[in-house]
């Protein structure tokens, strides 16, 4: 498969209702904290629930997303009241926007999923601090990949850190 075209570039800032109506501005970068942006193709349906409630308990039970405090946002084309019956009954904790015109898919170059069959592909972008792609993962079967992916790159953003800190630390003498 190809490289996608967005990783190393900054990602597109983009604007949707979220499931409670209210417009969620996403401009990555600008918190300084990494976000994992993730495209599904269906609320309520078995992968995505499985996928969504995965990001969900990772916030809650994993370190290293607490630590890096990392922004999830789920992205559909579920129009804004299912958005809210699906954030509402599988109790998610992060942001889960209405891309019913598609604006975002097309700003992130999501095409649709299972040969055509899904409306939209799963597809996770991984973007840094300063709000740079680093990385995506397109795989619309593999729902239980995706926080798997996340967290890999959690832990090499960390350790890049950890290795600029010490790097630009003084040396002592």
């Amino acid at each position: 498969m190809a490289r996608h075209p967005l990783i190393g570039k900054p990602a597109p800032a983009i604007s949707l209702p979220g499931a409670d109506g209210e417009t969620y501005t996403l401009t990555p970068g600008e918190k300084g904290v990494p976000v994992a942006l993730f495209f599904y193709p269906k609320s309520g349906s078995f992968g995505c629930t499985k996928e969504a409630c995965q990001f969900r308990d990772a916030l809650a039970e994993k370190d290293l997303f607490k630590r890096t405090k990392v922004d999830i946002v789920g992205i559909s084309s579920d129009p804004v009241d299912k958005q809210k019956e699906f954030v509402e009954k599988q109790k998610l904790t992060y942001p889960v926007l209405s891309d019913a015109n598609g604006e975002a898919r097309k700003a992130y170059h999501v095409g649709k999923g299972l040969f055509g069959l899904a409306e939209t592909a799963r597809v996770t972008f991984f973007i840094d601090s300063k709000g740079v792609v680093r990385d995506v993962l397109d795989t619309t079967v593999n729902y239980s990949a995706h926080v798997k992916f996340v967290t890999k790159w959690l832990d090499k953003l960390e350790a890049e850190e950890k290795k600029a800190a010490g790097a630009s630390a003084p040396a002592e003498g």
